[in-house]
């Protein structure tokens, strides 16, 4: 009797640590359940940065319950994605968190070669998940990576559909003191007075940028119209870029001592602008 009540406890405790090492092991691998209803609300952190700068932004939407669940999208040098994080089966809405190893890509790449990362994560969300649309969320040098891929794959089926574009402190017609141009102002319809060579390359967005996206385009006037690294009119420049085709363009402005260019995605009044717009 007692030898049957030792294979007993034994097994039991066999069955225990199984569920156990399951569970952690589940932690750290995502659901490969499709899901073609579900919106992925994709984050793409700037110059030097990664996936923390997106974590106060991220962490608003799950606790005010526009988001379900949090998934990290690693990329190595390479483009080569890595997702990890669990998703329900009934998954609606959930948040993706990119974090670049490249993330001075700009020093090595242009923004355009930079541009595949971003293909690369929608790509891998279509493939690993069927998901058909997300929004996308970026700050700094994520918005030129993001608007280079909608100049190069903007039209294509191979990715999901891009409902809703927020941009935050984007720098589309330079950064001071770099390449910025001489003359920063905007005419009436928003079109730049003088372009540096990133904008003009741009300009072909005008005529193939996806119809219908909602746009929220975001800056912070911390001191002399700008972030301190960003003039507003840069910024606000994508408007010419993308209101002729975009079912709606909005812009909100930023004040006081959080409007600082890295400062911006942990920024209430940011994130309060964020949910209104998602939802």
């Amino acid at each position: 009797m007692e030898k049957k009540q030792r294979i007993i406890i034994f097994f039991s405790l066999l069955l225990i640590l199984f569920a156990s090492l399951s569970l952690i092991f589940g932690l750290k691998q995502t659901s490969k359940s499709p899901l073609p209803n579900a919106t992925a609300t994709v984050f793409f952190h700037g110059y030097g940065s990664s996936k923390h700068a997106e974590e106060q932004m991220a962490n608003y939407l799950v606790k005010h319950k526009y988001a379900s669940s949090i998934v990290v999208a690693d990329v190595d040098f390479q483009g080569k994605v890595k997702f990890t994080g669990n998703l329900a089966a009934k998954t609606k809405n959930f948040i993706v968190e990119v974090n670049l190893q490249n993330n001075k890509s700009a020093n090595n790449m242009t923004y355009s070669q930079s541009s595949n990362y971003v293909a690369k994560v929608l790509s891998g969300l279509k493939k690993k998940w069927k998901i058909n649309n997300v929004n996308l969320v970026a700050h700094s040098m994520g918005n030129l990576q993001v608007i280079y891929f909608i100049k190069n794959h903007g039209d294509s089926k191979k990715y999901p559909k891009i409902n809703k574009l927020v941009a935050i402190a984007g720098h589309y017609n330079g950064i001071i003191g770099m390449d910025e141009p001489k003359e920063t102002n905007l005419e009436a319809n928003g079109k730049p007075k003088m372009m540096n060579d990133t904008y003009r390359d741009l300009l072909s967005v005008r005529n193939t940028s996806p119809k219908n996206i909602k746009v929220m385009n975001i800056y912070g006037n911390y001191k002399n119209h700008g972030d301190g690294s960003v003039n507003n009119n840069s910024s606000k420049s994508l408007r010419y870029l993308v209101q002729k085709r975009a079912k709606s363009y909005e812009e909100q402005e930023i004040r006081g001592y959080g409007a600082q260019h890295s400062r911006l995605h942990e920024n209430k009044e940011v994130d309060q602008i964020l949910l209104k717009f998602l939802k």
